[in-house]
């Protein structure tokens, strides 16, 4: 993605990894044709030729003239993912990358956690001599309390592992907030709640000098979902209120000077929300 400029704030995405996904993996229910009627306007960025749906997995960094924030920290390295692919034991040069794109992990003021789930929490933390650090010492951890309460209830040994190795240790080293789901960061930047996904699943808006703009979290992981609203994927804790939250959404934003910055959306991933029928589409920014 290119920078992109609202009012005083600077959005950059760094990305982990990207690529192609099999539609079914992320949406059981689909069909090779289903998805073929949404191709004049999903290919190329998002759907390819063999008709694999392009995602990837990225942070934001929002830079504000007094503050670096990022929002999710992707999957991190050395996590104990129980064997899971693609999440286990990964070693990528992500936090090399964020550097080369002028972030310093020492730099960082606010660290915005969308949801709790595996692949927007890991760099929270990495491993220093078997123990595991806040990656970014001087920031504040933002966790919607709503969420925090859920998985911190869950016992499910997959979920516990996530908490324990990216979760627990920022809270322990007194970095982390939890905050109501409409928490203010800034004048200029707020969380936004659309549950669902997960019970405590914020998104992040950005207004600053008569521009606006809202990061997704995994309120909508593709832009096929735009058109399609009803297609679920397998990770929704409330696939109801998933739905729901989803058409709302593109309802509040659609036909709307926003530009929508999805957070698994491929390059060039900024876009609108447009109307088209009785339904949407996702216009690429030019």
């Amino acid at each position: 993605m290119r920078d992109i400029t609202v009012g005083r704030l600077r959005i950059s995405a760094v990305v982990e990894t990207a690529g192609p996904t099999r539609a079914t993996w992320l949406f059981p229910g689909t069909t090779a044709e289903a998805l073929d009627r949404h191709r004049d306007w999903l290919a190329p960025h998002f759907l390819d030729a063999e008709g694999r749906l392009l995602q990837s997995v990225h942070t934001f960094v929002v830079r504000t003239p007094d503050l670096t924030v990022l929002v999710d920290t992707c999957i991190g390295n050395d996590k104990d993912r129980g064997g899971r692919r693609p999440f286990h034991m990964l070693r990528t040069g992500f936090l090399d990358t964020v550097k080369a794109a002028g972030v310093a992990p020492e730099a960082v003021d606010v660290v915005i956690c969308t949801h709790l789930h595996v692949d927007h929490v890991g760099w929270n933390t990495r491993l220093e001599n078997g123990r595991w650090v806040p990656t970014f010492p001087r920031a504040r951890y933002l966790f919607a309390r709503r969420e925090w309460e859920h998985w911190t209830a869950e016992n499910e040994e997959g979920t516990q592992r996530i908490m324990d190795d990216s979760v627990a240790p920022v809270l322990d080293a007194g970095l982390a907030e939890l905050v109501d789901m409409d928490h203010r960061v800034t004048d200029e930047i707020r969380l936004e709640p659309t549950p669902g996904h997960t019970p405590g699943h914020v998104s992040v808006r950005l207004a600053s000098g008569g521009a606006d703009a809202v990061i997704t979290g995994d309120l909508i992981h593709h832009p096929v979902q735009i058109a399609e609203p009803t297609w679920q994927t397998t990770f929704d804790t409330d696939p109801g209120a998933a739905r729901d939250t989803r058409r709302a959404f593109c309802a509040r934003y659609g036909d709307q000077p926003v530009t929508v910055l999805g957070t698994h959306f491929h390059h060039p991933t900024a876009g609108r929300i447009v109307k088209h029928g009785d339904t949407w589409r996702f216009a690429v920014e030019a």
